[in-house]
């Protein structure tokens, strides 16, 4: 038996139809405070046709536009959920603006990233040594005795 439109719709309903996995979907509940299920005993959840609108946009501009969760965010932000929504019809083009702001951030992103990497290292080397010490250190003893 088919679903009238307006029902709420499962998890398990949800991920079939916006073909990712159910987890995907519980994680983007805690990256983005627009997504609200209903939660009825056992905290299960049941999305509305307006929630499943805008997952469908989440989805359209993280994998078909390419857009980091940072990015879907100041997106929310500036443009609004109704915005989200409406990208979810594929004949709804990005404005240019929205997809420069976009990609500002996504630049911050990767320079973070890039300086972070570059920190890691250090403190990796850095460990590593030590733990080189103490190995060192270690074997000293043992062919002492």
């Amino acid at each position: 038996m088919k679903k009238s439109a307006d029902a709420l719709r499962t998890i398990s309903e949800v991920a079939a139809e916006l073909d990712v996995p159910k987890h995907v979907l519980r994680f983007w509940e805690s990256k983005f405070s627009h997504i609200n299920p209903m939660k009825r005993g056992g905290g299960r959840r049941y999305y509305r046709p307006s929630d499943i609108e805008l997952l469908s946009g989440i989805q359209r501009l993280l994998y078909g536009e390419g857009y980091t969760i940072r990015g879907v965010q100041q997106i929310l932000k500036r443009e609004g959920v109704d915005y989200v929504k409406s990208i979810a019809k594929s004949d709804v083009a990005i404005s240019p603006e929205t997809k420069l702001a976009a990609s500002a951030t996504k630049t911050i992103s990767k320079k973070k990233t890039a300086k972070t990497s570059k920190l890691d290292k250090s403190i990796d080397t850095a460990l590593l040594a030590s733990l080189l010490g103490e190995i060192e250190n270690c074997r000293r003893i043992l062919q002492q005795d």
